[in-house]
């Protein structure tokens, strides 16, 4: 197994990670339900209130994930580990910041459909972003999954 001391870096404790993930199903039930209101933006119309209250608590719900990530799932200063991985590992915990920035944003859009008579094209445009956060999103997590295999095979040698 191929692997170098570096100081300054970081990499992912790859079981707390998984962890995090696994057990966080309130944030996997709002991203459903945005998602299926997003795609149907004939539901947006008639429940906007809902809509905005789901975007509100995703924002909430990722600054907490966010948060259990960095404290657990990621560290600072490994002893030994490969670089390509410390690479992956800050860049993904660099991308944390700017999710939440984007799902503020978005909350502060969508907060426009309750103040908004029922806008059609203030409805289709909070649609169009939510997808659009989703999909960064979800390639956020696709990324942070490949890293947690990454690190596992790494731990017991299977890619040597």
């Amino acid at each position: 197994m191929a692997t170098v001391t570096m100081t300054g870096t970081v990499t992912v404790n790859a079981a707390f990670l998984q962890e995090i993930k696994d057990v966080n199903q309130d944030l996997w039930r709002l991203l459903s339900n945005a998602r299926r209101m997003s795609h149907e933006p004939a539901m947006i119309y008639a429940a906007p209130r809902r809509f905005f209250g789901l975007i509100e608590q995703l924002r909430d719900q990722l600054a907490l994930h966010f948060a259990l990530e960095e404290a657990y799932g990621y560290f600072d200063d490994p002893v030994e580990v490969a670089p390509r991985l410390c690479e992956q590992a800050e860049r993904l915990r660099a991308e944390h910041r700017d999710l939440y920035l984007s799902a503020v944003a978005l909350t502060e859009f969508a907060e426009q459909l309750l103040l908004a008579s029922n806008n059609g094209r203030l409805i289709l445009e909070s649609a169009r972003q939510f997808r659009a956060f989703d999909d960064r999103f979800q390639q956020h997590e696709r990324a942070e999954n490949q890293l947690i295999l990454e690190e596992y095979d790494n731990d017991i040698g299977v890619g040597d």
